[in-house]
């Protein structure tokens, strides 16, 4: 008679991995069919899992789409010798990155959700906006309502111009987007 070998993993689908596949099905989803028409069952489908496995990680579509935007985002780089420097590689990664394929679709469908979600609201601003708010408070030496103006307009206006054509903005536009908010914010004056 023989014996039954056990595996040292347990039985079901491995799980590393399971939050890199969902991601990139919910970007691609997104792009594809619109933030309202990718449902967490279309996510999945795409994922080739059960909604069950996006459920137990993330309760709503919107944290999903939070954490998703998180892991596409990853951190803001900081570089430059100045504070305009900064400034502008800061304007000018989050625009690339709000023109990556899905990302922009993605990130303007929460945000439009999260006007009239409070609960989601909460977790946008908390998870998403606080971190690159308080990174940038303290490169920049801003206090808290300048560095919120500041991701307001850079955010906002790349926002309305995606939700305005369904296109990022031109590398153009984002220059003098860069020389609007710098003069806002000059190299040689303190916070104001």
């Amino acid at each position: 008679m023989t014996r039954a070998t056990t595996s040292a993993r347990p039985p079901g689908r491995p799980r590393t991995g399971v939050n890199a596949v969902v991601f990139a099905a919910t970007l691609s989803t997104v792009h594809e069919l619109g933030y309202a028409r990718a449902t967490v069952d279309r996510i999945a489908a795409t994922a080739g899992i059960a909604k069950t496995t996006i459920y137990r990680r993330w309760p709503t579509k919107g944290a999903l789409i939070v954490e998703c935007l998180l892991d596409a985002f990853g951190p803001v780089p900081l570089e430059g010798a100045g504070r305009a420097e900064l400034m502008s590689s800061a304007i000018r990664w989050i625009a690339a990155k709000i023109g990556e394929p899905g990302v922009g679709d993605a990130f303007a469908g929460v945000f439009s959700d999260a006007v009239s979600d409070p609960a989601l609201r909460e977790v946008l601003s908390r998870r998403l906006q606080d971190p690159y708010r308080l990174a940038l408070q303290d490169a920049l030496g801003e206090p808290e309502d300048r560095v919120l103006f500041f991701i307001d307009v850079v955010v906002g206006t790349l926002l309305h111009r995606m939700g305005m054509t369904g296109e990022p903005m031109s590398d153009a536009d984002v220059t003098a987007l860069v020389e609007m908010v710098l003069r806002y914010f000059p190299d040689d004056a303190g916070p104001a």
